[in-house]
């Protein structure tokens, strides 16, 4: 077989080419005849194909996600925003904390073991490649319901595969959620998201500049593994029998990264490297390609010097490898005999593939044959732009109007007592301690919060005891009553979780799920998702620093319910002050702080109960949100609060019981003037905590909140060994205990 060459497609314009089958439309293959000024070489075909998927190009979401940079609020804290490998914020005494939340939701689907444990080991690399050393991970998971016999397929190996690869790298996993809705059967969502730390002078781009300067693969040889992998499964919906094509999914060595990340971080104390990227979703066609566009001059690669596990593979599939555990760097020639002595060290094969050129052109060569000369930021920044159509689906009105509200309520305090305890027993309320028990969430010795806590919370700075906090929140039920209000409410949630735990909410990460934006209905939520997002982040003064949209979440025509998860991370001076849920101290004072309303639509209560998703979810009111989130961490800071707990899913009764099982202890509750019991316990209204206040701090605490114009309302005591509702009923803590943490394992174990 003739090697496709750049000289031999000039000269053979009219040969026919798979551009079909790499997920290509016939107007982009078009654009990369016209862009070349003649077809593209295999190679070239290859780069373009999987540079320009939807995963990696965002081409059906660019056009709305710009408002992130339209909208961005000022923010002092921001040092690297949108469009680096990972945002970073300056968390103060000279550190910098960098996070980012990611997808990988298809490979977990075809294969749970290999597909989550890459995503981990991707988005850690990510934050490895902004300069920062890794502290610790987070994995918002979605599966399909709870006893159906796929989810008993994914969900075990996607768990193992989280905890197998983050435990072998010895990052604790300090926080996530686990959900199951039917809605996502099928098409589970994995997401992963990962925190770093350095100081501010060790900030790393992805760029190659300087002519001579070499490049550098190094990590773990090239295999078959992953070819189109992510960049072409996560951009086409999958049939009701699987998806349309299956690549193979990337296979990961934790052990191998975790040589690549002792290696990369010596690198960086020698100050050895002027660019580096990562290799992940497109593998050698991302990074080379990112690197010169980013940079100021051209790159020149040898391809047939890339280490390789299988010699067979042909230049296109060495281009399209996904396979994990690399990097590439960018190094002046004389650093590169020491570069090389630490990859040597730590047992990581390095190799100098290339160089940066004058020129303008990324040219790659196959034993001395060119077979890609392309302008760089075609293949990486100017692919396709697409302004789909969307449109408000028929469907919405009836939706909103199937009022969940007006759904049929417990007749007699037994019923409630009856519902509280089914709530609390089902598996989206249910204790989640059979997974997180697999996830070591207290390596390195550095974790002050984890699961089942409000938010994950890691210590910076061991002398200082300066820390970070991190909570990852979404509502998928909101969201598709009403994609703006619900985007919100997942901000408003993860920002109040932050806060909840003492620290102040800096910024956010985002991972935008959704079904085919070819549906119009589809493109309208993730319109209106990403429009609810930046208006919220500008109201909160949260700027969003990255994140990733994962599209064509669906089978066939249905979709998944429209699914932004919002990750907030934020500063706390003194982890030893931080507030943890746990009702612990007999006595303290329970107050609810923020107003109750009657609502229902999509809460736990209408599906747990009524199996009913209908109405409009809770009023956003992101004013009260930060009013709230001053008097927590207030609160917190001054030892007036000595546990809190945000109010979502399952409202006050679910916060009180998983509260009292943290601690311990029970709670004796009263129902406020003006509510009755049900609305109460039940509704799930924003912008509302519970906390626990010694009573020696009590009138400090009230007279605090009111001179702010906050609602404070007593509603209890902690109080012996059961979760009594005066005049209606009481439940021992045995009995929820039981129902609580019974559930999961009994339909996963």
């Amino acid at each position: 077989m003739t090697l496709d060459t750049v000289k031999h497609a000039a000269e053979t314009p009219e040969s026919e080419q798979p551009w079909k089958e790499l997920g290509l439309k016939q107007d982009e293959y078009e654009r990369i005849r016209e862009i070349l000024d003649r077809r593209p070489t295999g190679a070239e075909l290859a780069m373009y194909s999987v540079m320009w998927s939807e995963h990696c190009s965002y081409k059906s979401s660019k056009v709305h996600l710009k408002q992130f940079g339209e909208k961005a609020p000022e923010n002092d804290a921001l040092l690297v925003g949108i469009g680096e490998n990972a945002g970073v914020v300056d968390v103060g005494q000279g550190y910098a904390v960098t996070f980012k939340v990611e997808s990988h939701n298809h490979p977990s689907y075809i294969e749970p073991y290999q597909g989550a444990a890459t995503g981990v080991g991707g988005i850690v690399r990510d934050i490895l490649a902004m300069g920062a050393r890794p502290v610790a991970v987070m994995d918002p998971l979605r599966f399909g319901a709870a006893d159906h016999p796929d989810t008993k397929r994914v969900l075990p190996g996607v768990v193992a595969g989280i905890g197998g690869y983050g435990n072998c790298l010895g990052l604790p996993n300090i926080g996530g959620e686990v959900v199951f809705d039917a809605c996502y059967q099928g098409n589970p969502l994995v997401n992963a998201l990962c925190v770093g730390v350095m100081k501010h002078e060790d900030i790393h781009l992805a760029k190659a500049s300087g002519t001579g300067n070499k490049v550098i693969l190094y990590g773990a040889r090239t295999g078959g593994d992953g070819i189109g992998g992510v960049s072409v499964l996560a951009s086409e919906t999958f049939d009701s029998t699987g998806p349309s094509r299956r690549p193979a999914v990337q296979v990961g060595d934790p052990f191998q990264e975790k040589l690549l990340i002792e290696c990369t971080l010596e690198i960086f104390r020698e100050d050895l490297v002027d660019g580096i990227q990562d290799l992940g979703g497109a593998g050698l066609s991302c990074a080379t390609s990112e690197l010169a566009s980013a940079g100021s001059g051209g790159m020149r690669v040898e391809l047939d010097t890339v280490p390789l596990r299988d010699a067979t593979l042909s230049p296109e599939e060495i281009l399209m490898s996904e396979s994990q555990e690399r990097m590439c760097a960018v190094v002046e020639p004389g650093k590169v005999d020491r570069f090389l002595e630490i990859c040597e060290k730590w047992d990581v094969i390095a190799t100098v593939i290339g160089e940066v050129t004058e020129g303008e052109r990324l040219e790659i060569f196959w034993h001395g044959e060119q077979i890609v000369d392309v302008p760089p930021r075609t293949v990486a920044h100017e692919g396709p732009v697409y302004h789909r159509p969307y449109a408000r689906p028929e469907w919405q009105d009836a939706l909103q109007a199937d009022d969940a509200n007006a759904l049929a309520r417990p007749a007699n305090a037994a019923e409630l007592r009856e519902q509280i305890l089914k709530l609390v027993a089902s598996p989206n309320q249910a204790s989640k301690a059979w997974i997180t028990d697999q996830y070591d969430r207290f390596v390195q010795g550095n974790t002050i919060l984890a699961q089942p806590e409000d938010s994950g919370m890691v210590r910076v700075d061991e002398d200082t005891d300066l820390g970070v906090a991190v909570s990852t929140d979404g509502n998928g039920r909101y969201a598709k009553l009403d994609p703006y209000a619900g985007a919100q409410l997942a901000l408003a949630e993860s920002y109040r979780n932050v806060a909840a735990s003492g620290a102040k909410p800096l910024a956010i990460s985002n991972c935008l799920n959704f079904g085919s934006p070819e549906d119009p209905a589809v493109m309208w939520q993730f319109a209106e998702a990403t429009r609810g997002l930046a208006d919220g982040c500008l109201a909160l003064g949260t700027p969003v620093t990255g994140g990733n949209v994962s599209l064509y979440n669906q089978t066939g025509e249905t979709a998944i319910h429209p699914t932004p998860v919002v990750a907030v991370l934020g500063v706390i001076d003194d982890v030893t002050r931080r507030t943890p849920i746990a009702f612990a101290e007999e006595g303290q004072l329970l107050y609810l702080l923020g107003d109750t309303r009657e609502e229902f639509g999509g809460s736990a209560w209408s599906q747990v109960v009524h199996e009913h998703l209908g109405g409009l979810p809770p009023q956003v009111d992101l004013d009260r949100e930060k009013l709230l989130a001053e008097i927590l961490i207030s609160g917190s800071r001054d030892g007036m609060i000595d546990a809190a707990h945000d109010l979502s899913d399952g409202g006050v009764v679910q916060a009180v019981v998983e509260s009292c099982l943290r601690g311990g202890r029970g709670a004796r509750l009263v129902v406020p003037d003006g509510l009755d019991a049900f609305t109460f316990l039940l509704s799930e209204s924003a912008g509302r905590a519970i906390v626990a206040v010694p009573r020696s701090e009590e009138l400090r605490f009230t007279d605090m909140c009111g001179a702010r114009g906050l609602p404070a309302t007593r509603i209890g005591v902690i109080d012996g060994d059961s979760v009594e509702v005066q005049g209606e009923f009481s439940i021992p803590l045995s009995e929820l205990r039981t129902a609580h943490e019974e559930t999961v394992p009994g339909l996963l174990a």
